[in-house]
Order: structure tokens, then sequence, then C-alpha cells
């Protein structure tokens, strides 16, 4: 992946928690518990973020170290073996995964950090850049009760930190990722019951049971599958990483301006489409996620950016499908990226409920107005000055549908019929000053899906739904001084922004999830392009999370010139 746009690369009080986690686009509830984060150090420049670790139940937790300590150095992925715990075994109360970070100090990207189990992700994320002064370490955790299914076998597992320790291009990146991660279990018991969770995990992958590329709109990773035949629900957790070309898939411009305006071209519009037996089937919006080394790596220390270090996935019902998948055929499930311009990786697991009364379910798509993607609207307003020459100006682009997708299944208790309609919308408006002295690229990006499921089962339905939005803001300057000096300043503003609502019945339970960071820092040059260091550096994060009950929890970090500065909590729960 490539790491800059730098013109010249160098390099308190107990909180209840909430009754609700976020894994794979859903708010679930559970049993609440009384959680008391860390207290980050203040004065450090280790990575941090304002997020809550996942509660867990009380008791004590059966622990499976998965690995501890691996070595990465080179792009051979390390394999570990796992087997389920034998003190606790399952159904379990809660799933929690843990990793831990370090990479030593020197010279070193971002790297991609893939786990696997039996090829199913269990982790996704990217790294930290280090510095000669700084050696970063830092800790994940996911709840991934979700993913039961696998932890009930012995089988192998996949560590996937590709990373190049030598010299290129008469560089030497000399820093060494070191990672250990483990599985927590959690017994049921009297005051914890084990939640519902999927009957079947099935991995999607790439050819090589990794995440598979994804070059061009018509490039897609593709699984034949031959499942069970009392599927109720279906659910897809996807994830696709822009990388190369298309990590900064947000500054790209129509490919008529792509070198006046020195960006990326095929516009900024990238949507993940998934696809059964060649028929759309869902959409997920591409998260703009930007690495800690991507633009300025100065933005990102102490505080990430938006999911950098852990990647969350985005859930596609397919469960309108689940009559078909459950008719003893085999079925093709693609996933591709619309306009992916080299390349994005992809990888999914499939979740299955199944009918436990019934062998054997009936049922169909009853309707679907889904379609493939369509050309984005492009309004390209640039005035072009010949003796500059300067380009000027502004580009919106957009893409915006409904559609709906309707099913049914006749299951041992009954036909129930689901029905999925979804209002996607894009835009992303860009403003220029391009000239041999500047380079002024400022981009406003919204990205948001609205969502309702319907399920009716005889005379009873309920109704969820779920809106994600994803606002970005990026104003970014590369100025060449009278003296012959350069200066870059980037400002960025980026968020995750999740609503839910409805339930079973008559109820209408709501939650919320907001993750704001928002950094800006100068990077200077002197006359000769030697590197003179950052300047101004702020960084905000806040995380509030809401659950239907009404549980709230808010932290607030901010940093300055890379040293955390402050720690805030509760203030975005009045």
């Amino acid at each position: 992946m490539s790491r800059t746009r730098t013109r010249f690369p160098d390099r308190g009080r107990p909180l209840v928690a909430l009754a609700c986690l976020l894994l794979g686009g859903a708010l679930t509830a559970q049993a609440q518990v009384v959680l008391v984060p860390s207290s980050p150090q203040v004065g450090s420049s280790n990575p941090i973020s304002a997020e809550p670790p996942v509660p867990r139940p009380q008791g004590h937790a059966c622990v499976v170290q998965l690995f501890q300590n691996l070595r990465f150095a080179d792009f051979t992925p390390k394999t570990f073996g796992y087997a389920p715990p034998s003190d606790c075994p399952g159904p379990w109360a809660r799933v929690v995964f843990t990793a831990d970070f370090t990479v030593t100090a020197g010279r070193q990207f971002d790297r991609t950090a893939a786990f696997y189990l039996g090829h199913a992700s269990i982790y996704y994320g990217t790294t930290a850049e280090p510095r000669a002064a700084l050696s970063p370490s830092w800790h994940v955790e996911r709840d991934v009760t979700d993913l039961t299914p696998i932890f009930t076998l012995v089988q192998s597992g996949e560590a996937n930190i590709g990373n190049f320790v030598g010299v290129s291009g008469g560089v030497t990146y000399n820093g060494i990722i070191y990672a250990s991660a483990a599985l927590e279990f959690y017994p049921v018991s009297s005051a914890e019951r084990a939640p519902r969770t999927p009957d079947m995990v099935v991995p999607v992958t790439g050819a090589g049971g990794d995440a598979g590329t994804l070059n061009g709109t018509a490039s897609q990773i593709t699984q034949t599958l031959i499942l069970p035949t009392n599927v109720e629900r279906a659910y897809l957790d996807v994830i696709a990483q822009s990388q190369s070309n298309d990590e900064f898939w947000y500054f790209c411009v129509p490919s008529d301006q792509a070198m006046h305006l020195q960006s990326c071209g095929n516009t900024p519009w990238r949507e993940t489409e998934v696809t059964i037996d060649g028929q759309p089937a869902g959409v997920a919006p591409v998260y703009p996620w930007i690495y800690t080394g991507g633009i300025d790596p100065y933005l990102w220390e102490p505080i990430p950016g938006v999911q950098t270090l852990d990647f969350r996935p985005y859930r596609v019902d397919l469960t309108p499908f689940a009559g078909v998948l459950s008719d003893g055929n085999p079925h093709v499930l693609g996933i591709s990226v619309y306009n992916a311009d080299s390349y994005f990786l992809a990888t999914a697991n499939l979740l299955l409920y199944t009918d436990h009364g019934a062998r054997r379910v009936t049922g169909g798509l009853l309707s679907s107005t889904l379609t493939g993607a369509s050309a984005p609207v492009v309004a390209e307003h640039i005035q072009v000055n010949p003796s500059g020459p300067t380009y000027t100006g502004t580009i919106s682009v957009s893409s915006g549908r409904e559609f709906a997708i309707s099913g049914y299944v006749d299951t041992s208790h009954g036909r129930v019929q689901t029905t999925l309609e979804q209002t996607v919308s894009f835009l992303n408006r860009q403003e220029f000053d391009v000239s041999p002295s500047a380079d002024i690229q400022n981009v406003q990006q919204a990205t948001t899906v609205d969502s309702r499921v319907s399920t009716r089962a005889g005379s009873t339905v309920s109704t969820r739904e779920q809106r994600f939005s994803y606002p970005l803001r990026i104003d970014f300057s590369f100025v060449v001084n009278a003296d012959g000096s350069l200066t870059q300043t980037t400002t960025s503003d980026q968020r995750d922004v999740v609503r839910a609502s409805g339930g079973p019945g008559a109820r209408n339970e709501e939650s919320s999830l907001d993750n704001e960071v928002r950094a800006t820092d100068t990077l200077s040059y002197d006359s000769g392009g030697n590197f003179l260091g950052p300047s101004g550096s702020m960084t905000t994060q806040t995380y509030r999370v809401r659950d239907a009950s009404g549980n709230c929890y808010s932290r607030t970090l901010k940093a300055q010139a890379q040293k955390l500065v402050s720690v805030s909590d509760g203030g975005g729960c009045q």
C-alpha cells in the first residue's frame, strides 16, 4: 500500500458499560456488566484509542493463547494450532479476542494485519508506524461470540502481517513487528446465559485462504457453497480494504482530470457488491480508513484514525435469500468492488442460522429491485489558466439508489418472510487550486446507508432500522514558498456514526455509536527538500455509545505534538 501524499515522504471513575456491542454492523443486546476503562498514560506517544474494552461477564474465563511473540519480518504467513478450551466447554456466554502488537523502533510502513482460524477472519486491521525514537505498542480486542461455531473445532489458524525488512531503493526498513493473540471463553452461568449464535460460519476468501485481490470492477472473489437445507437466516460480514492506487480513493477524480489535478482516477465512488449466482444480493459501503502512514504520519500519533488498528466488518443481510440457499444445490457467492482501480483486498464470513426443528426448509425469493451499480453523476467545474498552468474549481461525484429485497422460508414454526429495504447515498465534493507552486485539494464526503428489515412470522411483525453514516472532510495544502521552502498542511475530520432502532413486536429499542477523530499537522521542508519536521500537531478523538436501556459510555482523548495530553470521561453522555 502507498503511504503518504507528502511530496518528500520521510517519514477515572467506573463507568457502566453498554448493554450492547457493535459487531458486524449490528448492535446486539448483551447482559449489563460494570466496566472500568484503563487509564491512558498522559505524555505517552504510544497508540491509544478512546474505545472501551469489550464488556466481560462476571466470573473466570478460560484463555486459549493462539500465538505469542510471533515475529513478522517477511511476507510468509505464520501458522498456529488451536483446540477448544477443555475446562470451558461450549456454549459460551461470550468469547473475546485480544491481541497485542509491538513494532521495533526504526523505519517501517504501516502493514495490513489479518488473523484467520480455519480461514475464517477473526481479526483484520493495520499496524502503527514506528520512528527512530518510538517503538509503538498497542492492544486491540473484539467480541467474537458470533463466530462460536469455528471455536468448537480443533483446527489450524494463520497470522498474516506481510512486512518487508531490508533495503529498498536505497532506504533501509528495519521495523520488525511482533504480535500475540488469545481467545477468552466465558462459561454460561445463572447470571449469564449463552446468546443465540450462528450455527455455521463459512469463510469467503481468496484462492489462498487469505483476503482476495480485486483489481477492477469486474474482479470478483467467488466461493461455491453447498449449504445446509434448513437455513433460516444468513448474514455476510465483509471487509473491503483499499490498497495501492485506491488507498486514497476519496481523493480520486474523473480520469480525464487525474493528471492535471495530481490525483488518482476513476472518480472517488467505490462500493462493495455481493452477488448470489450472479444476481445482485446486497451492497456494503467502503469505509474511508486512513492508515497511520496515510497523508501525514504525524496526524495519527498517538491517536490513529477511526478503526485504523481494528477494522469493523459491515454486515450484509442475506436472509431474503435463505430459501434459495437451502435448496441443496451449489450456489456461487461473489464479492466485488465497483470502480476498484488497483486494488482492494476483501474477505468475509458468511453466518448461517438454521431451523433446529427441521432438517429441510423450503422457500424462495419473492422480489428484488436491486441492480448492479450504475456510473455516478459527475459535475466538473474546473477552470484552466494555460499560462500557469493552474487548475481551479470543483468536482462533485454522487450516487444514490433505493431497493427492496423480499424472500420467505417455510420453517418448522411456520412461514417467515423477510423484507430488506435500503437507501444508499454517496456524495464527494472537492475543491482544487493546483499550480506549479501549490497543490490545494479539499474534500467533503458523505456516505450513508438507511436500512429497514421487516420480519413477518404468522401475525407477528418485527422491524429493525439502522443508519450508517461515514462523514469525512480533509483539507490538504502543499505550497512552495517564495524562498523555495515547502509546507504541507493537512486537517482531517473523520467519523463513524451508527443509529439503530426497533425490536420484536411493538418494542422500539434505540442505540447509537459515534466515533470521531479530528487531526491537524504541518510538515516543513527546506529549499533542498530536506524534511525539517512537523509543527502544530493536534488530534482529538471522541467516542460515544449508548444502548437501548440508556446506558452510555463516552471518552475524549486529546493529543498535541505527538503526545497524549488529556483524557476526559462521560462528557458525551450528559
